[in-house]
């Protein structure tokens, strides 16, 4: 079966309020939601759901469902995904490094732009999520950034680790163990790629996980650093299994969601203990730190 990209295009208001319903609609499916204004600045968007092992005809009727009837009078595509294509590394060519805080994480192709005193982590995109440019994963980064300035943490994990990035940006500065997971075999490869990419052999450990279940997560445990970038959801729902895997006074970072969704991860977190101690803000979307 096919790999489908279903595009809509709409302007402003219509685009949040599509973008919304689909997100709410896929996430759990694994289908990936994204809205960008096309051209820049023009107010219109295009919003694009790519849908795994359907036909074209079928990954439109879902949409429809989701949208009703009139769809917002939004038109809608579908096309075949040429899955032989690189199609995020192709796009990683024209995109610039990437600068959070003393991070600086950039492609193979600009390795020779690499600034003096920062900790510099190449990232080899290929079909996993976390290359920096995503508002997400900077913002992670500047809160590990300014989390590992003010005190030394033993026992990270980071959960839903896409290319690796973030574990291997708490490695670089800890020199510590990482317990890096992801639920997406072919992530945990890339990851395990970019850690020998990055000299992080012997410090990060990539192993494939849904959320908490995996007996690798439960020896390693308990942590003092949890990082999930991830989506509102899904972090909604590991609340309690990542609070019973704390230590005492640990820290959690929490990304992958929307300014709008950040009062039902609080109070997810607040139910287990767990206080809000800072937050980092990029666009709509942004990375709630926890402490315990």
């Amino acid at each position: 079966m096919p790999t489908v990209q279903v595009r809509l295009t709409a302007a402003t208001e219509e685009a949040n309020r599509i973008f919304r319903l689909l997100e709410e609609a896929f996430e759990d499916d694994g289908f990936p939601v994204t809205q960008e204004e096309t051209p820049a600045y023009s107010e219109n968007w295009t919003i694009d759901t790519i849908m795994f092992d359907v036909e074209p005809d079928e990954a439109i009727a879902r949409v429809r469902d989701v949208l009703g009837s009139d769809g917002f009078g939004a038109p809608i595509e579908a096309s075949v995904l040429d899955m032989d294509t690189n199609w995020i590394a192709m796009s990683e060519e024209i995109r610039k490094p990437v600068e959070a805080g003393r991070f600086f994480v950039h492609g193979r192709h600009d390795r020779d732009r690499r600034p003096p005193n920062t900790i510099n982590l190449e990232i080899d995109a290929e079909f996993a999520f976390g290359t920096g440019h995503h508002a997400t994963t900077w913002a992670c980064l500047v809160a590990l950034d300014r989390l590992l300035k003010q005190r030394r943490y033993e026992r990270p994990l980071d959960l839903g680790t896409g290319t690796g990035v973030l574990a291997l940006a708490i490695a670089r500065v800890l020199h510590v163990p990482v317990i890096a997971t992801d639920i997406d075999p072919v992530a945990v490869q890339i990851a395990a790629q970019n850690v020998a990419l990055n000299g992080g052999l012997g410090l990060v450990e990539c192993i494939v996980a849904d959320g908490m279940k995996a007996r690798r997560l439960a020896e390693a445990a308990p942590y003092d650093l949890v990082v999930a970038n991830i989506l509102a959801r899904p972090l909604t729902r590991l609340a309690a299994p990542i609070a019973r895997a704390l230590a005492p006074s640990a820290t959690v970072v929490l990304s992958g969601l929307r300014t709008s969704d950040a009062s039902m991860v609080l109070s997810a977190y607040r139910m287990q203990g767990l206080y809000l101690a800072d937050s980092v803000t990029k666009d709509d979307w942004m990375a709630l730190i926890f402490a315990r």
